[in-house]
């Protein structure tokens, strides 16, 4: 420890309050004049100051619940749901009871409060008990240890942090930029590949360039379904462009006795029923003989198309693909008549082959800028990670 430092307690150096909720099936306690603020819109920010909340309360509502207003400059530090979002209120406001708010003393410096609580969130993580879903407890919270250098110390670590995050921060920004860039340039490239007409192009649709098999899944009572070789692939699995492998293998036996069936080699999977179809519909080339679940689609190529060809053209027609998806209950899905309805130009096989060749080029050129800006951003949060090591122990 630093000359001149001590090691205090939260509950030494801070009032710990308590969030609460007023009953959300009473109007009166509601869109009154005082700020309210809960994990979820936290999560949101991206500034650590807040001086305005999406929901507000009433007199009435702050009155008939645990809801305490907090100071400016007090810390609001999410306990549940997740631990660990944090923001510094600007003006009076309230929580609910997913957060403690933390009122700093007159010796401790609230933004450095911000920095230090940033730096152990895995700590009130660690702190956090319960069977549904952890929650960090005041009394647990007052516990946590802190390093209290004197208030001009403070105030200088926090003017270096200050800098060094913005310069982070501007980094950070320019490298999600060129990320994103790499990535739309490539979609671009994709796209004018394949709206495109040549000399011995065929205006057809995917339906008449492929053929459709589902899947399904063997019944999880035998047991002996589920020892063989066979990889069953599911939408867990499908996180490479081409998949060989599987979590979950079965026998011979399962597809017979089930919905599933051998899948060739060089078909191409696309997922059809899942939360994610909202953002992305995944694909893969199969690199083996596999079977599949019922959430997914192979579409195997006939001899006028190859397969990474299909691939292609599939991952060419995204936007219209996610503009099809439907929401069931709980699920998206895509239906089958809707992918083999897709028109597409199919040129020949020998065409396909140099298209391919020059997708694959291009595709390399953007992993290769996509693994080089994602190195960057993993180097300047490990920066942040170790200046703000450095900070606490004395050491900037």
């Amino acid at each position: 420890m630093k000359k001149g430092w001590q090691t205090k307690t939260l509950g030494e150096m801070c009032e710990v309050m308590n969030g609460g909720t007023p009953k959300t099936g009473v109007p009166e306690y509601w869109d009154g004049k005082h700020r309210w603020i809960t994990p979820a819109e936290m999560g949101k920010r991206l500034s650590p100051y807040v001086a305005d909340t999406e929901r507000k309360i009433t007199d009435l509502g702050l009155r008939n619940s645990s809801a305490q207003i907090l100071p400016p400059h007090s810390l609001i530090l999410s306990s549940r749901a997740p631990i660990g979002h944090l923001v510094i209120n600007t003006e009076p406001m309230a929580t609910n009871q997913g957060c403690k708010g933390l009122i700093p003393g007159s010796q401790l410096q609230h933004k450095f409060l911000y920095y230090y609580l940033s730096s152990i969130v895995d700590l009130l993580n660690s702190l956090g008990t319960g069977a549904t879903f952890k929650e960090l407890s005041g009394g647990k919270l007052k516990e946590v240890t802190l390093p209290v250098p004197p208030l001009t110390e403070q105030q200088r670590i926090v003017g270096i942090l200050d800098e060094a995050f913005d310069g982070i921060a501007t980094a950070k920004a320019n490298a999600e930029k060129n990320l994103k860039n790499a990535r739309a340039l490539f979609e671009s490239h994709l796209q004018s590949v394949f709206i495109q007409r040549g000399k011995g192009w065929v205006d057809t649709t995917i339906g008449e360039v492929c053929d459709f098999r589902g899947g399904g899944t063997p019944s999880k009572a035998v047991e002996r379904y589920w020892k063989g070789k066979i990889p069953w692939v599911s939408p867990k699995d499908m996180k490479f462009e081409v998949v060989s492998d599987s979590i979950d293998h079965i026998s011979m036996e399962a597809v017979e006795g089930s919905a599933t069936s051998l899948i060739p080699k060089g078909a191409v999977l696309m997922v059809v029923r899942s939360g994610i179809l909202a953002r992305i519909v995944p694909l893969a080339v199969t690199g083996r003989e596999l079977t599949i679940n019922q959430d997914l689609k192979a579409l195997c190529p006939k001899n006028i198309i190859e397969s990474r060809f299909l691939y292609s053209l599939l991952e060419s027609k995204m936007p219209i693909l996610l503009s099809l998806v439907s929401r069931g209950a709980t699920v998206h899905r895509l239906q089958t008549e809707q992918i083999r309805s897709l028109n597409c130009f199919l040129p020949p096989r020998a065409e396909q082959h140099r298209i391919i060749a020059q997708i694959d080029s291009m595709r390399e050129e953007t992993q290769r800028l996509a693994s080089l800006y994602q190195h960057k951003l993993a180097a300047l949060d490990a920066l942040k990670k170790s200046l703000l090591h450095q900070a606490f122990t004395g050491n900037l």
